[in-house]
């Protein structure tokens, strides 16, 4: 579609606490920490700022307050209303894919950054105006994607064979990617079915926001029907408890157990939701002329996957049965609210892992350095320490990065919102707030992105220290952001992360293998007190518990994407529960609990519709990379320059699979997708990836 999807000086805030431990992290890490260092420099900078210096977010001079939103709003319509008139009026040529362009990157200018600010910032009034503009700038896009006129204006190109021959490639694919979200949106119908479509389309907006909030609501319980030494576990409010989470990480099975079950007892009107999502989701892909939602938004599955992973779990499961055994339980039985924890148990017990140990070796400091030098190796691009204005932050610990490239100059800017802090979601994600592109006068336009994770603060004398987990994460949200920064397209409807989706989480997961490899880790991982580096044994074991349970955990992952398919495939005619539990049992070694409805906490049901495939594609392809392009050297340019050119600077304006068979150098099937995730699950048994 053409949109993808406190006041404003808090920012420039930062107590002594803060500005103590970041000059204690840099000077105990003498030169390692020569990337964090400005930051020392800006901090002082930033308390001595004048309010004359305000800005809004982002440097939207508009946002300076929650009524920000409704200007930047109204001026965003403005552009967008003189741009459809110029597409429907301008003579076919590239002009008319630079002008689409131009209104998708007008609306989606405001409607990415409200759709970060409306779950990440502190102050209820922002997060509530940039949600009436997600829903205002959605609606917007709903009727202009059914807009005859418009429509025309692209078919008039489309259909003209001498000046498609004029348009290169990337403007040709941008065209055709506009009109298939035209055609999927119902523009060959007649006014009444197009206005159903339209109609349809802002039903799905309010079900998709009423089924979020709803999957994040606790449930309560009586507390009287908790066994008394377990009810401190939980949070007390007066004679109810309220269970927020699954708590899969107790080591106490009965509160393992009581999560389970409350957590995910099914709410009655979030089942209504979700049926009503599903259905309008079908009505309206068959209203387009698609046999079901998933005909309407696949191509392809991993349909082959789930059998020969299945067969590789029951080593995991008995694993797990005899580590249960060992608890003197009274149910020995592996249950479903036993899977992660027994998982974390076995990893500990075999391989002696404790995230403790490897803390102090992770210092945030440290890994961004590490990230630093391993994205100047491969790819000749640095991070700078930026002095955001006052304003222009939506938190006092938000940092601000430039992205440099050694010859190529500033490609764009990272905002880093790493930290926990009250009231922010406990996950860790990438968010686009500006695209890149070639502007009318020449300039590329620089892409920004935002970077949440839940790390914790530095405390005292203390930094930052992260677990193996954490870095993981660091390493996987920092290769969203490096996708974002190194696409260079013509058009932003089609920069960096704006692909496939069975392609955005390759450059990502790809960042998860550098994360496990020693020669990686070694170059950073230093004792935050002593500067001793991280053993390569501790690397090792840790490597190999990351393999323990793989299996169950790709079979979990198969029937999350089995469901999804199911639920988005042809209509049931049966309640989202009972399609859960038989599902369950084809695809899941561990049984369906009665009174349970996990799909109401399913969120990805919304955002990776029939998708959630993906992530199996993805890491598929992300294997494949690492194996035969970086595993021999993680640091070769020649490698990464080929990864830049044939995968990351295309964004979405190459087929996919060609820019894998670029990187390859070979035409990947389907087989050699499935056969990569059996070849990661076998080797990881043998040994680890270093």
């Amino acid at each position: 579609s053409l949109c993808y999807g406190t006041n404003g000086r808090r920012g420039m805030n930062i107590s002594t606490n803060s500005l103590n431990s970041l000059l204690y992290e840099n000077t105990l890490m003498g030169d390692v920490q020569t990337f964090w260092k400005g930051f020392v420099l800006l901090c002082k900078i930033k308390v001595s700022l004048s309010p004359l210096c305000s800005q809004g977010l982002f440097g939207v001079p508009e946002l300076s307050g929650p009524a920000g939103f409704q200007m930047a709003q109204h001026q965003a319509l403005r552009e967008a209303e003189f741009l459809v008139h110029k597409a429907c009026t301008h003579p076919p040529g590239a002009v008319t894919v630079e002008t689409f362009d131009q209104l998708s990157d007008s609306l989606c200018r405001v409607a990415d950054l409200a759709d970060f600010i409306k779950v990440a910032h502190p102050d209820a009034a922002f997060r509530e105006a940039a949600e009436r503009t997600c829903v205002e700038i959605g609606t917007l896009v709903e009727i202009l994607n059914t807009n005859v006129d418009l429509c025309q204006s692209l078919k008039n190109l489309l259909g003209n064979e001498a000046v498609l021959a004029t348009l290169d490639s990337d403007t040709r694919r941008v065209a055709e990617l506009f009109m298939f979200d035209f055609e999927i949106s119902g523009i060959h119908l007649d006014e009444s079915k197009r206005s159903k479509a339209v109609a349809l389309n802002v039903k799905l907006l309010d079900l998709y926001h009423e089924f979020l909030n709803g999957s994040q609501l606790p449930n309560a319980i009586d507390k009287q029907v908790l066994p008394e030494h377990i009810r401190h576990c939980f949070s007390i409010d007066g004679n109810r408890v309220q269970i927020g989470g699954l708590h899969a990480d107790s080591p106490n099975d009965l509160v393992r157990e009581a999560a389970y079950k409350i957590f995910l007892y099914p709410n009655t009107s979030l089942l209504l939701c979700l049926d009503e999502l599903l259905a309008c989701r079908h009505e309206l892909a068959t209203l387009v002329g698609y046999e079901s939602f998933s005909h309407r938004a696949l191509k392809g599955t991993m349909a082959k996957t789930p059998g020969k992973i299945i067969r590789a779990t029951s080593r995991d499961f008995k694993m797990m049965k005899e580590m249960k055994k060992k608890t003197h339980t009274t149910n020995p039985e592996v249950m479903p609210w036993d899977h992660a924890y027994l998982s974390s148990a076995i990893r500990t017990e075999m391989f002696n892992i404790d995230p403790s140990i490897y803390s102090p070796y992770f210092s945030l400091g440290a890994c961004m350095e590490g990230l630093n030098r391993l994205f100047m190796q491969l790819l000749g691009v640095y991070f700078q320490a930026e002095q955001p204005k006052m304003g222009e932050l939506w938190s006092e610990d938000v940092r601000k990065l430039a992205v440099v490239h050694e010859t190529e100059g500033l490609l764009g800017y990272i905002y880093c919102d790493f930290f926990r802090r009250p009231d922010k979601p406990h996950q860790d994600c990438h968010f686009t707030i500006r695209g890149g592109r070639l502007r009318e006068d020449g300039v590329y336009q620089l892409p920004v992105v935002v970077l949440m994770l839940s790390l914790p603060p530095p405390s005292g004398r203390t930094p930052s220290l992260l677990t193996p987990s954490m870095v993981e994460n660091l390493f996987h949200e920092m290769g969203h952001a490096m996708h974002s920064m190194l696409g260079r397209t013509h058009y932003q409807h089609v920069t960096g992360t704006r692909c496939s989706t069975d392609f955005a989480e390759v450059p990502s997961i790809l960042m998860e293998y550098f994360a496990s490899d020693y020669r990686v880790l070694s170059q950073f991982a230093r004792h935050y007190q002593t500067g001793e580096p991280l053993p390569e044994n501790l690397v090792s074991r840790l490597c190999e518990s990351k393999r323990a349970c793989s299996a169950a955990d790709t079979q979990l992952q198969i029937f999350y994407a089995a469901l999804d398919q199911v639920y988005h495939g042809k209509p049931q005619y049966r309640s989202t529960t009972d399609i859960l539990r038989e599902v369950q049992e084809k695809f899941y070694g561990l049984p369906y609990v009665h009174d349970t409805a996990w799909q109401l906490r399913f969120s990805h049901l919304v955002g990776y519709g029939a998708k959630y495939y993906s992530y199996l594609m993805s890491r598929a392809v992300a294997s494949m990379v690492w194996r035969q392009c970086f595993l021999q050297d993680p640091f070769s340019r020649v490698m990464g320059e080929r990864y830049r050119r044939e995968m990351l600077a295309h964004g979405g304006s190459k087929e996919p699979v060609l820019m894998v068979q670029g990187m390859l150098q070979k035409t990947p099937t389907i087989e050699d997708f499935v056969d990569a995730l059996v070849l990661d699950l076998n080797a990881n048994v043998k040994s680890p990836v270093l």
